[in-house]
């Protein structure tokens, strides 16, 4: 109601606004000319009016664009004209409570332009098709950051993966270069041994040749003492027997030294002669594995492509473990010796003499597809 617009004072005043006093009455006569004047007014304010058409209002700003960020801004905008509206609400409340109607007038004037600006603020937000068109630019923006965390987390993935990639390249590079190195060292290491085995035959040798230079030069001085004697006989002249026997003596120590050298240096050269044939052992085993690692390679690489013609390829194929049974069923007399018994019993029910005129060898490994005739079939081939 109107009466309760206003804020409500206590009769008479109170104790800060003392009571006015009572207008005195007014003449009749002055009434009636008031009321005529005022009659006189309002039919020329209408007259005017009619006359003069009032301007039309000024038309209201567009309303902005649906966007998230305008809605924010709105929002903010928004909480700020709130906020300042209750903040006047309280002082309208304070205001009455004491008493102050200049005061409580003041703060409702300003607490209904707050309210005009509040309305006026959110009102792009009531607009028709406002709230669609933000939801839709809302999902929109929310889909656009799905995506790009999505291709981030690609291109992270992609990265991981190719990283991973370089480190096996980079491991299986060290690997080779481990290999190498480790192969030039032990060709290296042999070489070495190799290179002392021959020095020190080649020294055991010059010993022995020495020992046998000796010995001849023992036999030579016998020789030599022999013909000394003879000729010392026929002049009469004769050595005393204790001579011929210290020489006899230091001959055999001699002959005995000689002996025991010339076995210690056989025995040298056949343990160096051993040991050479060793290592050439060694070398002609491990060619002869590195010749047997790659024919089975070879064989295992010709199994491989045996088995991609006959079972497809398990990568290119996607549907490799719908024929793993049959690969078991054909693959196992590689892993039971019953089932190789059982097969070669299949298989011997079938034989023949071999001057059969339709006889046929058993194939010593799969019996491969020919190839195919036309383009067509080669394509339903693949």
């Amino acid at each position: 109601p109107e009466g309760e617009a206003g804020p409500r004072f206590p009769p008479g005043g109170g104790p800060y606004f003392p009571a006015a006093p009572p207008f005195p009455p007014r003449p009749l006569a002055e009434e009636e000319a008031a009321a005529q004047r005022q009659q006189d007014e309002l039919w020329l304010s209408q007259f005017l009016g009619r006359r003069r058409a009032a301007p039309p209002p000024p038309p209201p700003p567009p309303p902005a664009a649906a966007s998230p960020s305008s809605a924010r801004e709105l929002a903010v905008e928004a909480l700020g004209r709130v906020a300042r509206l209750a903040s006047l609400c309280r002082t309208l409340r304070r205001r009455e409570a004491e008493g102050d109607e200049a005061g409580w007038a003041q703060a409702r004037e300003e607490a209904e332009e707050a309210r005009r600006e509040l309305r006026e603020v959110v009102r792009p937000l009531r607009e028709p098709g406002y709230r669609e068109a933000l939801r839709r630019k809302a999902e929109r923006a929310r889909k656009r950051r799905l995506r790009l965390q999505r291709r981030k987390q690609e291109a992270k993935a992609a990265k991981e993966e190719e990283a991973a990639r370089a480190a096996e390249r980079e491991a299986k590079i060290d690997q080779w270069r481990a290999k190498c190195i480790q192969e030039v060292e032990e060709k290296n290491r042999e070489q070495e041994l190799k290179a002392a085995a021959d020095s020190v035959l080649s020294e055991v040798r010059k010993k022995q040749a020495d020992t046998k230079r000796m010995v001849d030069i023992l036999r030579a001085l016998e020789k030599l003492r022999k013909l000394r004697k003879e000729a010392a006989g026929r002049k009469g002249v004769c050595p005393p027997p204790s001579a011929d026997e210290a020489f006899e003596n230091q001959v055999e120590s001699l002959k005995t030294l000689l002996k025991n050298r010339t076995e210690l240096y056989e025995a040298e050269e056949r343990a160096l002669r051993v040991m050479l044939e060793g290592e050439q052992e060694e070398e002609r085993k491990r060619e002869m594995e590195k010749k047997q690692k790659k024919e089975r390679e070879k064989l295992l690489q010709q199994k491989l492509e045996i088995d991609s013609k006959l079972f497809g390829d398990p990568d290119e194929f996607p549907l490799a473990h719908l024929l793993q049974p049959f690969r078991e069923y054909y693959l196992q007399a590689e892993h039971s010796v019953a089932a190789l018994i059982q097969i070669r019993h299949e298989w011997d029910q079938y034989l023949v003499p071999a001057d059969h005129p339709e006889g046929s060898c058993i194939p010593p490994g799969w019996v491969l597809p020919s190839l195919p005739t036309n383009d067509t079939w080669a394509t339903a081939v693949r």
